[in-house]
Formats: C-alpha cells, sequence, structure tokens
C-alpha cells in the first residue's frame, strides 16, 4: 500500500468524520467523530514533520475533544433541558451545503497546489475540506460546545497546509497549545451557559 493511497484514505476519513459532525445531533458522538478527525490529521502532517512532531498533534487533539468531553458529561443532566438551537435544522439543507462546499474543494484544491509546491493534492484537499466544512458548522450553530468543535476544525486544515511549510517544532508547540486553549475556553463557555439556564 503506498503512502498516495493512505493518504486518499486520510482524506476520506477527514470527509466522512466532518460530514458526520455536521450531520449528527448527540455531543458524544459529535467529540468520538472529532478525536477520529485526528488521526487522519496525525497521517497528513506526518508525511512532512517528524512522527513525533505529529504525533503531538494527535496527543493535543485527543486531550481537547477529552477536555470538551469531560466538561459535558459533567454537566449532562442539566444541559439535557437546553434546545438544540441550530438554524436551519433541516438535514437535506445541510447535506446540500456540505455538497456546495465539497464542489468548491474540488475546483480550488489543484490551484492551491500549483501556489505551493511540495504539498500533495490529498493534502490540500484534506486541508480545504476541514477548513470549509468548520465553517459551515461554525455558520449553522451557536452552541458552544459544536462552535468549539467547529474552530477546532478549521484549525486543522490549516495546520495541514502549514505542516508543508514550517517544520519548526516551536510552531508546532504553539499550535498544540492554541487547539487547547480553545479547548479551555469551550470549556469555560460550556460552564457560562449552564449558570445562565440555572439562572
Amino acid at each position: 500500500m503506498t503512502l498516495q493511497s493512505i493518504s486518499w484514505g486520510a482524506t476520506i476519513l477527514l470527509l466522512v468524520t466532518t460530514l458526520s459532525i455536521l450531520l449528527i445531533r448527540d455531543w458524544r458522538w459529535s467529540l468520538t467523530l472529532l478525536a477520529a478527525q485526528y488521526i487522519g490529521i496525525f497521517w497528513l502532517t506526518q508525511l512532512h514533520w517528524t512522527i513525533s512532531m505529529a504525533a503531538v498533534k494527535l496527543v493535543t487533539g485527543w486531550m481537547a475533544a477529552t477536555i470538551l468531553g469531560i466538561t459535558r458529561s459533567a454537566h449532562n443532566p442539566k444541559f439535557a433541558a437546553a434546545p438544540y438551537r441550530s438554524w436551519p435544522e433541516g438535514r437535506f439543507f445541510r447535506i446540500l451545503a456540505a455538497l456546495l462546499a465539497f464542489l468548491v474543494v474540488l475546483s480550488a484544491a489543484p490551484g492551491v497546489v500549483q501556489l505551493l509546491p511540495g504539498i500533495g493534492f490529498p493534502e490540500v484537499t484534506s486541508s480545504l475540506i476541514l477548513m470549509t466544512m468548520g465553517l459551515l458548522l461554525l455558520g449553522l450553530t451557536i452552541q458552544p460546545l459544536r462552535v468549539v468543535i467547529g474552530l477546532l476544525t478549521v484549525l486543522a486544515g490549516f495546520e495541514i497546509l502549514y505542516a508543508a511549510v514550517e517544520t519548526s517544532t516551536l510552531v508546532a508547540a504553539l499550535l498544540a497549545v492554541i487547539n487547547l486553549g480553545l479547548a479551555l475556553v469551550g470549556s469555560y463557555l460550556l460552564t457560562a451557559g449552564l449558570e445562565e439556564l440555572e439562572a
């Protein structure tokens, strides 16, 4: 099995996980899919970084998902009463929007490959999928947990492209701190949202 075919497998994994996060409303599945998403991100970043630096990305993503999951599960009974606020709520609309985003990715990817020599078509496609689907998720929800998942997804897409340009250990550490910071801010917003429900 060649590196190219494994990279396309990671791209398909990222497409499936981001589309599932967009469609599934259960927070447990959303965080599980976010953790699975980081496996594909790990593979695509290790093509340009060392295994240890890419593993930092994987572990950081899993830690972010764990932080969000612990915070959300600690307040599970009280959150159950909160309505799921999202516009629009129809799955057909979300599938159609995701399809349009995927068409934009397919049309833009060849141009990005020409702009960034040294990066393959699967990495560019995966990066653009993560960024567009993350932005789509951000545009369709106001729920703090899903907003943080969308931000982490957009940042992960950027990191795949940036891994081909910059191989500095300091930059990898800075991106890991940003991911953990986003998870902690999301944890705080979940707790603050709970206090508003109780007031």
